[in-house]
């Protein structure tokens, strides 16, 4: 049998009142609602003068509530802030400590989402381009094609700089052959952020001439671009690689962004819509996408 959970301070107040009333440990048990055990071995301690076992709490109940002040002055300070704050009110511990009080005060870590900064003229933007595509079904969405195919985007991703001849080279040779095998002579709809590459003149010029059309894309929109989703899948399965070598790095990528199914793509089209209405419902801020 496993040993009895000790007693609360509230519930050694209660046992030390039954007793002092002439109760027995079983009538005391029950009326608390803990095991006679638990009732006998506080009573023991308590007549041979026996301390609680344990290391000695390095704070005390006042410095505990100047770190819980620290604390609810501003709650996205870190670990390290809130440890020197309270170092310099005068209670030195380690980091450990902290977090322990932090989580017995029922607070609990969290890294905050980064988010893209967006000013009015953007989030209007969006909510203008969220309410015109509002009405497109999942069939629409899958006609468009989300930037670079496979090869592209680990080569993209390789490269510290990619100006608008690079890309446009990159399109050339990768894309067209991809949108060629993917889609034939049917018609398909090419989607890309605004970055100055993909926005500069001359690549609009290079879909013009080729007749492809291009989606308009709102700025700082990650959250409403599925690729953004695939690239962290590939990152969460990179995690568990160790690759020595620049070719082991690219194996790994390649390996990863192949295992990625056609399930996962096809649920992340699916969410498009619901992206779109989160955008609406937000009137043009970030969502929890």
């Amino acid at each position: 049998m496993g040993k009895s959970a000790d007693l609360t301070a509230v519930q050694k107040a209660i046992v030390d009142t039954l007793k002092h009333e002439g109760k027995t440990q079983k009538e005391i048990s029950e009326r608390i609602g803990c095991s006679q055990s638990a009732v006998s071995r506080h009573l023991s301690r308590k007549s041979v003068g026996r301390k609680e076992c344990g290391r000695k709490r390095r704070t005390t109940r006042r410095g505990d509530r100047i770190l819980r002040k620290i604390v609810e002055k501003d709650r996205f300070q870190t670990l390290g802030d809130l440890r020197k704050q309270w170092t310099e009110s005068g209670v030195e511990t380690s980091r450990a400590t902290v977090y322990r009080r932090v989580q017995e005060m029922g607070y609990r870590c969290r890294i905050p989402q980064v988010k893209p900064l967006l000013n009015q003229k953007q989030r209007q933007k969006r909510l203008i381009w969220a309410t015109e595509k509002q009405h497109w079904t999942v069939a629409q969405w899958s006609k468009s094609s989300v930037k670079y195919p496979q090869s592209v985007m680990v080569w993209g991703a390789m490269s510290a700089a990619v100006n608008a001849a690079s890309y446009q080279e990159i399109l050339e040779h990768f894309m067209l052959p991809s949108a060629e095998k993917l889609y034939g002579d049917e018609d398909f709809i090419f989607q890309h952020d605004l970055a100055p590459a993909h926005s500069a003149k001359t690549t609009g010029k290079w879909f013009t001439d080729h007749g492809i059309t291009v989606l308009n894309w709102p700025a700082n929109s990650p959250d409403l671009n599925p690729i953004e989703n695939l690239w962290d899948i590939v990152k969460r399965k990179l995690r568990d690689t160790r690759p020595n070598t620049l070719d082991e790095l690219k194996a790994a990528i390649k390996a990863s962004w192949a295992s990625i199914t056609p399930e996962q793509c096809h649920r992340l089209i699916a969410s498009i819509p619901r992206r779109i209405e989160a955008v609406i419902s937000a009137k043009g801020f970030p969502t929890k996408y």
